[in-house]
């Protein structure tokens, strides 16, 4: 090949290089956590309390390629089998501008050994709490916590389905749950939201304590800017 033309095909293949890296790397989202940790009303601990292997300590985690932040504890509501939380927790102060947030959760009582016909099964296409959105105008939005869409149960057998509308994106074995032939997993629920030029100032986390045997938890929350 004449090297006339080689000198600008090169300069061509590197132009290229650098303006996919400047792109790739503009495409990078970036995720922050929200800081939980003065709304825990359950150790970490002892929600893991019967792990053969003991796992998840406080520190940064990738589920589902979003970065999330786990700490000591998780914010545990109740419901009709766990009277001893509470109802709602509110105030989680976020105070950013954020195209979504990605929310790691489940529910204790639902599912795995609640077989249908049980009193603490639940059904799919039962709501079981929101998250409510603070945005800085006063105005709100929801996000509804949906039994079968959103979360189950976090002990399950090996034929229950996942939710239809949140990933799977942590799985393990726990002693209480293996005498119910039950393994645990944690699910990855992604909220884009529709007010992406309004700062959310806080975030109210709600269940339905009187209503459903279902007691969602909330184990850790990031956004993406």
């Amino acid at each position: 090949m004449n090297r006339r033309l080689l000198l600008p095909l090169f300069c061509c293949v590197i132009s290229f290089s650098v303006a996919y890296a400047e792109e790739e790397k503009t495409e990078k989202n970036e995720f922050t956590p929200v800081d939980l940790s003065g709304h825990f009303t359950q150790s970490m601990q002892k929600k893991l309390a019967e792990y053969d292997n003991p796992s998840l300590p406080p520190g940064t985690y990738n589920f589902g390629d979003v970065e999330f932040e786990l700490g000591k504890g998780i914010i545990q509501l109740g419901s009709l089998y766990k009277e001893e939380c509470p109802d709602k927790v509110t105030k989680i102060e976020v105070n950013h501008k954020l195209k979504a947030l990605h929310i790691i959760q489940g529910t204790a009582f639902g599912g795995g050994p609640n077989v249908p016909g049980s009193k603490s099964h639940v059904q799919d296409d039962t709501r079981v709490g929101e998250y409510v959105i603070h945005y800085d105008d006063k105005s709100k939005a929801e996000i509804p916590i949906v039994y079968g869409k959103d979360v189950r149960d976090w002990w399950f057998r090996k034929d229950e389905k996942e939710p239809s509308d949140s990933k799977v994106v942590w799985e393990n074995d726990n002693k209480a749950a293996g005498r119910y032939k039950c393994r645990v997993r944690l699910y990855m629920t992604t909220w884009k939201n529709p007010h992406p030029d309004k700062k959310v100032v806080s975030i109210d986390y709600n269940g339905r304590k009187t209503e459903t045997a279902a007691a969602p938890f909330c184990m850790a929350i990031s956004y993406e800017k």
